[in-house]
Order: C-alpha cells, then structure tokens, then sequence
C-alpha cells in the first residue's frame, strides 16, 4: 500500500520533490497546493490534480504526508505549525539559530492534532547534523569541523541581485583547500568565518549603473560578505546563464577525535557531499523522511521530530529484515 503524498509549494523543491516521488514505489503523488492560480501550474505527473493553497484543509483525509516545500524565512515558520494541525507534514527549515524556536511551535501544533511533523530536513540542517551527532558521539574528545561548497548560495545570490544597479547575480561559497587540509591533517586548528570559506560572485549590471559601488556593496555587506574574502566578476547576462545557470552545492563534514590512555591516536571522519543540484538533493531527503513520518505516525507517534530523532531504518522502503542482510 503506498504512502500518499502532497506537495506544498511548486517552485524548485516541489518539482523536485514530485521526481524524487516517481523514484520511490511506495509513494504516490496525489495534490499539489500552489499559491498561484492552479491552472497556470503544469506538473509532469498526469492525473494529479493541482489545487490553490487554501484548498489544503479539504483533502486532509486523502493525504498521508504532507511535504512542504516553502522558504524559511517567511513561509515555514507559518506554514509548517499551521498545516501540522491537519497533516503529517515534512519541512526543510534551515535557519540554524531559530530551529528551537520553530521545533516549539510546530510540536505543539502535532501533538493537538496527533500527527507527526519532521522539521529541518535536508542536507544542512540534515544529513550533515545526522554526521555530526556520530562524529561527536564516537570521538567526545575532538572537534567538529564543517565546510560549505563548492556551490551556489541561493540565499547570498539573492541578497546581491537587491543591491540597486544589479540586474542578476550567483554567488560560490567556496571552501578554503588550506584549511581543509589543516583540519584532514589531525591537528584540530583554530579557523576563523575568513580562513575556511571564499566567496565568488558573477554579477550582470544594469546599463549605466555604477560597478565600482556594487562591488563595495557586496564586498562590505554585514552577515553576508563582510567576514569573508570575496570577488566579484561583472559578467553580461549571457555569460551568467550559459556559465552559471545551475545550482550546484555540497561541503564536508570532518570530526578529528583522539582516543587512548594519552589522547595518542588521531581519527578523523570525514562524510562529504558534491551535488549538480542542491534542490533536487533536498527534495530526495525531504521524501525519505516523509515515509518515515507515515510510519511513526501509523505506531502512534505525535509531535515534532528532526532527522536526530528518527531511526535510520525508518527513511528506508525496505523491510528490517533486509537491511539487516544486505547492509549490516
């Protein structure tokens, strides 16, 4: 029997979302919700109807799982709590520092209605917190080190395309090799924001507009840029979409620990990621977890849970017994 799923959000994680979906036997598509008029969307599984988003609450008893694929800025921090009250619901929240804030929220929302929600799906909040939570485990005396990239920083890309007299922009979160290698030597070194990550921007001005002043603009942009070594190149448009139209990503995740009577012996684990696409990525995560929030759901489970919370087997389509031959 499958787990039937609905997607909230149409834009590049819902539609990779839905090809992740067509990837996995045990789950079904049934609705996508879009907060743009329905019959504008097209989505390629035929027979899926799209509804507008405040139509959700109608087909509550239809959908076991509800993915949503808003951003986190202003979208999840409603939406999820919201729709937690109808639906198990999976979110791919990444703010680091309001992931307690948001995991309160929506918890209490889950266990009103009795569903399960799991919360900050993805690679970072993920797969890497899943790699820091056994790094820091097996090796307590050690340190964790994490790097982001090479690869597009949706987020950072954004912020310039604001900056006035920027037409278009993609911004590279590069890590530093030196540092890297630093770190992959055991000799847990303290690194600064500037001696673990550069930051590469291709930016297309405005005709006319002024390029010594955007690139100050960037180059001192607080919590953006400032901290960090960056360069900026001006490239036209169809440079930037022939060069830069992906959005690749991915990054390291490294924990050196010592272990014996004298701290004697150095291990380092190391768990890396190098994707073509870094929401295509997300949206495979975001599926897995949304079969293991129908399973814990259909135990009895209620409230919020994060990828630290939930068994391994549980994101797996396979039965325990085959994991156990296959992979232990």
């Amino acid at each position: 029997m499958s787990i039937k799923i609905g997607i909230y959000g149409y834009g590049n994680l819902g539609r990779g979302v839905e090809n992740a979906i067509r990837q996995n036997d045990d789950l079904e598509l049934v609705a996508v919700f879009t907060r743009r008029d329905p019959s504008s969307l097209k989505i390629k599984t035929e027979g899926v109807p799209v509804y507008h988003a405040d139509k959700a609450a109608e087909l509550a008893d239809k959908i076991d799982v509800m993915i949503l694929c808003g951003g986190s800025a202003t979208d999840l921090p409603v939406q999820t709590p919201a729709l937690a009250k109808l639906f198990n619901v999976v979110d791919s929240f990444d703010t680091h520092a309001k992931i307690p804030e948001h995991f309160k929220n929506v918890d209490a929302c889950a266990k009103e209605s009795g569903k399960v929600a799991v919360i900050s799906v993805g690679w970072d909040p993920g797969m890497f917190s899943v790699n820091r939570l056994y790094g820091g485990t097996i090796l307590p005396d050690g340190k964790d080190y994490t790097f982001w990239g090479k690869g597009v920083s949706q987020g950072h890309s954004d912020a310039i395309r604001r900056i006035e007299g920027v037409a278009d922009a993609k911004q590279y979160t590069i890590p530093v090799e030196e540092a890297l290698d630093a770190v992959r030597s055991g000799s847990n070194p303290e690194l600064t924001t500037r001696q673990k990550h550069t930051r590469e921007c291709f930016v297309v001005a405005k005709d006319g507009a002024d390029k010594a002043k955007i690139e100050q603009e960037i180059k001192t942009m607080p919590n953006y840029f400032a901290d960090y070594d960056t360069t900026v190149h001006f490239v036209s448009q169809q440079e930037l979409n022939e060069n830069h139209g992906g959005i690749p990503h991915g990054g390291f995740v490294i924990r050196c620990g010592k272990t014996g009577a004298e701290l004697e012996n150095t291990h380092i684990i190391e768990y890396s990621l190098k994707l073509d696409s870094n929401p295509e990525f997300t949206s495979s995560v975001l599926v897995a977890f949304a079969r293991a929030a129908a399973r814990l759901n259909a135990e009895g489970a209620s409230g919020c849970k994060t990828v630290l919370d939930i068994p391994p087997a549980y994101i797996s389509p396979k039965s325990g017994e085959e994991l156990r031959k296959e992979l232990l």
